[in-house]
Protein backbone atom coordinates (compact mmCIF):
# COMPACT_ATOMS: atom_id res chain seq x y z
CA UNK A 1 0.00 0.00 0.00
CA UNK A 2 0.91 3.59 -0.89
CA UNK A 3 1.12 6.43 1.47
CA UNK A 4 -1.64 9.07 0.00
CA UNK A 5 0.49 11.65 -0.08
CA UNK A 6 3.68 10.19 -2.17
CA UNK A 7 0.60 8.14 -4.54
CA UNK A 8 -0.39 11.97 -5.45
CA UNK A 9 2.68 12.97 -6.02
CA UNK A 10 3.55 10.08 -8.42
CA UNK A 11 1.13 10.68 -10.22
CA UNK A 12 1.55 14.57 -10.77
CA UNK A 13 4.97 13.95 -11.06
CA UNK A 14 5.01 12.57 -15.16
CA UNK A 15 2.53 15.25 -15.60
CA UNK A 16 4.72 17.73 -14.23
CA UNK A 17 7.54 16.59 -16.50
CA UNK A 18 5.56 16.49 -19.89
CA UNK A 19 4.09 20.30 -18.85
CA UNK A 20 7.75 21.21 -18.44
CA UNK A 21 9.21 19.28 -21.39
CA UNK A 22 6.04 20.59 -23.59
CA UNK A 23 7.14 24.60 -22.59
CA UNK A 24 11.05 23.75 -23.55
CA UNK A 25 9.99 22.26 -26.61
CA UNK A 26 7.23 25.47 -27.74
CA UNK A 27 9.81 27.66 -26.02
CA UNK A 28 13.35 26.66 -27.69
CA UNK A 29 12.05 24.29 -30.98
CA UNK A 30 9.04 24.85 -32.14
CA UNK A 31 6.27 27.70 -32.48
CA UNK A 32 2.64 27.87 -33.43
CA UNK A 33 1.51 30.76 -35.69
CA UNK A 34 -1.87 31.34 -37.16
CA UNK A 35 -1.89 32.71 -40.47
CA UNK A 36 -3.64 35.98 -41.15
CA UNK A 37 -4.75 37.67 -44.02
CA UNK A 38 -4.89 36.37 -48.05
CA UNK A 39 -0.55 37.13 -48.80
CA UNK A 40 0.61 32.90 -49.15
CA UNK A 41 -2.36 31.99 -51.17
CA UNK A 42 -3.06 29.69 -52.26
CA UNK A 43 -0.35 27.82 -50.18
CA UNK A 44 -2.09 29.16 -46.77
CA UNK A 45 -5.23 30.53 -46.26
CA UNK A 46 -6.52 33.05 -43.57
CA UNK A 47 -7.02 31.46 -40.28
CA UNK A 48 -4.86 28.51 -41.08
CA UNK A 49 -2.29 27.31 -38.23
CA UNK A 50 1.39 26.25 -38.75
CA UNK A 51 3.96 25.17 -36.66
CA UNK A 52 7.30 26.78 -37.82
CA UNK A 53 10.76 25.20 -36.61
CA UNK A 54 12.42 27.57 -34.54
CA UNK A 55 16.12 25.80 -34.37
CA UNK A 56 16.14 25.01 -38.29
CA UNK A 57 18.05 27.70 -39.15
CA UNK A 58 20.39 27.54 -36.22
CA UNK A 59 21.37 24.20 -37.92
CA UNK A 60 21.42 24.84 -41.69
CA UNK A 61 20.65 28.03 -43.89
CA UNK A 62 17.87 28.76 -45.63
CA UNK A 63 16.98 27.92 -48.98
CA UNK A 64 15.27 29.60 -52.12
CA UNK A 65 11.18 28.84 -51.69
CA UNK A 66 11.78 27.83 -47.35
CA UNK A 67 8.76 29.48 -46.11
CA UNK A 68 9.47 31.40 -43.31
CA UNK A 69 8.21 33.38 -40.35
CA UNK A 70 10.32 36.91 -39.30
CA UNK A 71 9.43 39.89 -37.04
CA UNK A 72 7.86 42.32 -39.90
CA UNK A 73 7.34 45.29 -37.33
CA UNK A 74 7.56 45.25 -33.58
CA UNK A 75 4.10 43.90 -33.17
CA UNK A 76 3.13 41.65 -36.58
CA UNK A 77 5.29 38.65 -37.40
CA UNK A 78 4.74 37.95 -41.21
CA UNK A 79 4.74 34.24 -43.04
CA UNK A 80 6.34 34.55 -46.25
CA UNK A 81 8.86 32.31 -49.38
CA UNK A 82 12.13 33.24 -49.81
CA UNK A 83 12.69 34.05 -53.21
CA UNK A 84 16.16 35.72 -53.04
CA UNK A 85 19.45 34.51 -50.87
CA UNK A 86 22.49 36.87 -50.02
CA UNK A 87 24.36 38.19 -52.70
CA UNK A 88 22.14 37.37 -55.39
CA UNK A 89 20.47 39.50 -58.26
CA UNK A 90 16.65 39.01 -58.17
CA UNK A 91 14.79 40.08 -61.74
CA UNK A 92 11.13 38.88 -62.26
CA UNK A 93 10.28 39.72 -66.34
CA UNK A 94 6.59 39.05 -67.59
CA UNK A 95 6.06 36.94 -63.86
CA UNK A 96 8.93 34.99 -64.88
CA UNK A 97 12.03 34.73 -61.76
CA UNK A 98 15.91 35.28 -62.76
CA UNK A 99 18.44 34.36 -60.38
CA UNK A 100 21.46 36.19 -61.06
CA UNK A 101 20.62 36.09 -64.51
CA UNK A 102 19.14 32.32 -65.10
CA UNK A 103 15.78 31.32 -65.37
CA UNK A 104 14.55 30.10 -62.27
CA UNK A 105 10.76 27.90 -62.13
CA UNK A 106 8.24 28.78 -59.23
CA UNK A 107 6.00 25.74 -59.90
CA UNK A 108 3.99 26.59 -56.37
CA UNK A 109 2.72 29.01 -58.30
CA UNK A 110 1.54 27.20 -61.84
CA UNK A 111 -2.19 26.75 -61.04
CA UNK A 112 -2.36 30.57 -59.45
CA UNK A 113 -1.19 31.92 -62.54
CA UNK A 114 -3.66 29.68 -64.77
CA UNK A 115 -7.04 31.23 -62.82
CA UNK A 116 -5.21 34.85 -62.99
CA UNK A 117 -5.43 37.25 -65.85
CA UNK A 118 -2.28 39.21 -66.18
CA UNK A 119 0.88 38.82 -64.64
CA UNK A 120 1.02 37.84 -61.07
CA UNK A 121 4.38 39.56 -60.54
CA UNK A 122 4.93 43.00 -61.61
CA UNK A 123 8.35 43.27 -63.78
CA UNK A 124 11.21 44.43 -61.00
CA UNK A 125 15.11 43.66 -60.79
CA UNK A 126 16.94 44.12 -57.10
CA UNK A 127 20.27 42.86 -55.26
CA UNK A 128 19.77 41.29 -52.27
CA UNK A 129 22.20 42.61 -49.14
CA UNK A 130 24.46 40.36 -47.71
CA UNK A 131 23.08 38.91 -44.37
CA UNK A 132 19.72 39.30 -45.67
CA UNK A 133 16.99 37.42 -47.89
CA UNK A 134 14.42 38.52 -50.12
CA UNK A 135 10.44 37.57 -49.27
CA UNK A 136 7.58 37.78 -51.56
CA UNK A 137 3.99 36.18 -50.32
CA UNK A 138 2.52 34.03 -53.12
CA UNK A 139 -0.69 36.10 -53.42
CA UNK A 140 2.02 38.51 -55.37
CA UNK A 141 -0.58 41.37 -56.05
CA UNK A 142 -1.97 40.98 -52.74
CA UNK A 143 1.32 40.91 -50.75
CA UNK A 144 3.67 43.17 -47.88
CA UNK A 145 6.71 41.74 -48.77
CA UNK A 146 10.19 42.47 -49.67
CA UNK A 147 9.20 44.94 -52.60
CA UNK A 148 8.10 47.10 -50.07
CA UNK A 149 9.46 46.47 -46.35
CA UNK A 150 12.99 45.45 -47.73
CA UNK A 151 15.29 42.70 -47.92
CA UNK A 152 15.11 41.03 -44.12
CA UNK A 153 17.85 40.46 -42.20
CA UNK A 154 18.76 37.05 -41.00
CA UNK A 155 18.25 37.76 -37.45
CA UNK A 156 14.66 38.55 -37.77
CA UNK A 157 13.89 35.35 -38.85
CA UNK A 158 11.90 33.40 -35.86
CA UNK A 159 11.54 30.19 -37.82
CA UNK A 160 11.18 27.73 -41.03
CA UNK A 161 7.35 26.67 -42.12
CA UNK A 162 7.41 22.58 -40.96
CA UNK A 163 3.41 21.37 -40.94
CA UNK A 164 0.00 23.30 -41.46
CA UNK A 165 -2.14 21.50 -39.12
CA UNK A 166 -5.11 23.28 -38.61
CA UNK A 167 -7.72 22.75 -40.48
CA UNK A 168 -7.11 19.15 -40.43
CA UNK A 169 -8.34 18.85 -43.88
CA UNK A 170 -5.37 20.76 -45.34
CA UNK A 171 -3.17 19.21 -43.06
CA UNK A 172 0.61 18.81 -44.48
CA UNK A 173 3.84 18.80 -44.32
CA UNK A 174 6.19 22.22 -45.79
CA UNK A 175 8.66 21.38 -47.99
Amino acid sequence: MTNGKNGSWGLLKPIAVAIMLAALLRYFFFAHIVVEGHSMMPSFKDRDHVIICKICYKVAKPKRFDIVVFHATQKSDYIKRIIGLPGETIEYKNDVLYVNGKKIKEPYLDQYKKETTGLLTYNFKTKVPKGTVFVLGDNRRNSRDSRYIGPIPMDEIIGKGWLLFWPLRDFKVIH
